[in-house]
């Protein structure tokens, strides 16, 4: 008997020390998953806004680590309504709080909008402006005058040697970007944005915000706006061929 107890207080002791190794291994496991899961969680959110009519793939090349992308949708626009009116519409998107917002062109003036009725934390505007002062006066002042009507709608949708020109776009794959983002345009959209600029009425700078603009840029001019980083070289699509360096600077900036 005395045997046989010894060796049932034996198996016993084994079983018990088999099933906390047990306990110990799969607490490891489940530790060891967690900083993947709360790494996803730590990233900051950032909402990037496009330029007009444009998707998200016009922003690739962008290199943002550590943040969560969230790309806005552009909707359609209501025929009379102004920049500041379809701000509010789209605003919803937005639905994490204090983010930072990175706008495109066009994309960027909404973006402006968007932050009088989100509390951002930080802006980053890419070939795009803070105020109306800063716009093109006597590009817009054509569109005031129903300019954009004559604009026929092939012609926004194609490209050719006058488009490349205009948006700098010089290489064979930047060529093949801007042809891509022009054919899928909404017409109605593109003319009731150049309009909806033209009447835009904004002459206060947004807060926390920084300004990238390229020096070739014939969209939005260098003479017109005071970015605090120019890029040398930059047309209007350097948000896609001059990605490497946008993004540190975008990163440097977010980051402190």
């Amino acid at each position: 008997m005395p045997v046989r107890q010894e060796g049932r207080r034996s198996m016993a002791h084994s079983v018990k020390v088999i099933f906390v190794g047990f306990c110990m291994l799969t607490s490891l496991l489940v530790k060891g998953q967690i900083p993947k899961d709360t790494a996803h969680k730590a990233q900051k959110t950032v909402y990037l806004f496009s330029g007009i009519g444009a998707d998200s793939s016009i922003f690739m090349n962008l290199e943002l680590p550590g943040y969560h992308k969230v790309y806005i949708n552009w909707i359609p626009a209501l025929r009379h309504e102004t920049i500041e009116q379809y701000a509010a519409r789209i605003r919803p998107q937005v639905t994490e709080e204090n983010p930072d917002i990175i706008g495109l062109s066009f994309g960027g003036i909404v973006a402006v909008e968007v932050a009088k009725l989100v509390k951002v934390d930080k802006m980053v505007l890419i070939s795009s402006v803070r105020t109306k002062n800063e716009l093109n006066r006597i590009q817009f002042f054509w569109m005031k005058l129903g300019f954009y009507h004559l604009i026929p709608g092939a012609l926004i949708q194609r490209t050719n040697f006058l488009t490349y020109r205009y948006f700098g776009a010089w290489s064979p794959n930047d060529k093949e970007t801007l042809t891509n983002l022009l054919k899928d345009t909404d017409v109605n959209f593109f003319r009731w944005a150049l309009k909806s600029i033209a009447y835009w009425n904004n002459k206060v700078p947004p807060e926390r915000t920084i300004q990238i603009n390229g020096t070739a840029d014939r969209v939005i001019t260098t003479r017109r706006v005071h970015p605090d980083y120019q890029i040398k070289g930059g047309g209007h699509l350097m948000v896609f061929n001059k990605a490497d360096t946008i993004s540190k600077i975008i990163v440097n900036y977010l980051g402190k």
